[in-house]
């Protein structure tokens, strides 16, 4: 990866070109591309490195011993994952990070910051600086699912979801990053129960939808 897309990447804002260089040679910059539904990072293991999608998604799920599935995220583009687990030794993962297309990721070997941390490399701070930007955000968007996840009906669920699709998009019609059983394993919801409540609120006049493409309708006390 030449020094130019490095210096593009958020991990290495606010360093020059020198310092970028020095700092991607200390982590261990590498790339690798994965098959859709390859396995990334897996549960029971521990890690010392972080990813970021350079191309394709990845989604984050744990899969219990009775083949149970519940994806905890989306991670999209330019979207870092594996770093609270890559920073703390010996710590072992408790869900697997799994390609959901054809992807490209590029690691970062950030447990060696640790190592680093007496160096007194200039870059080092920029770096930390980084690294809680990213870890924050992640954490943002981790509690969003329990905002969602925490509604008691399922069309409180679903509207929840397509809602903050809707304010992240700044549309009311947009593309959702799940198929139809994706969904339901994040929402915690039977795919049936799923497919059944978006039939009813689309029979109601609150969605349109075909395949993962939705149209919010403002109902008729809306539009008053």
């Amino acid at each position: 990866m030449d020094t130019a897309m490095l210096r593009s990447l958020k991990i290495f804002n606010g360093m020059d070109e020198k310092e970028t260089v020095r700092a991607a040679a200390a982590l261990g910059v590498c790339e690798r591309a994965y098959k859709k539904g390859e396995i990334i990072f897996h549960t029971g293991n521990t890690i010392d490195t972080m990813g970021m999608v350079l191309s394709g998604s990845v989604i984050i799920e744990n899969n219990d011993l009775w083949g149970n599935r519940t994806i905890l995220g989306y991670i999209g583009k330019g979207q870092f994952f594996g770093e609270t687990y890559a920073l703390l030794e010996n710590t072992v993962l408790l869900v697997d990070a799994c390609a959901n297309e054809d992807s490209r990721i590029v690691f970062f070997k950030i447990g060696t910051v640790r190592r680093l941390a007496a160096s007194g490399e200039p870059w080092l701070v920029k770096l930390l600086s980084n690294l809680l930007t990213i870890s924050v955000r992640k954490n943002i968007a981790l509690s969003e699912r329990s905002f969602h996840t925490a509604r008691k009906t399922s069309r409180a669920k679903l509207l929840s979801y397509l809602n903050f699709i809707s304010l992240k998009k700044k549309s009311t019609e947009f593309d959702i990053p799940f198929d139809r059983q994706q969904l339901a394993d994040y929402l915690n919801l039977e795919r049936t129960a799923l497919s059944k409540e978006l039939g009813k609120m689309q029979n109601d006049g609150l969605i349109t939808f075909r395949k993962n493409h939705f149209v919010l309708n403002k109902t008729k006390s809306q539009k008053k």
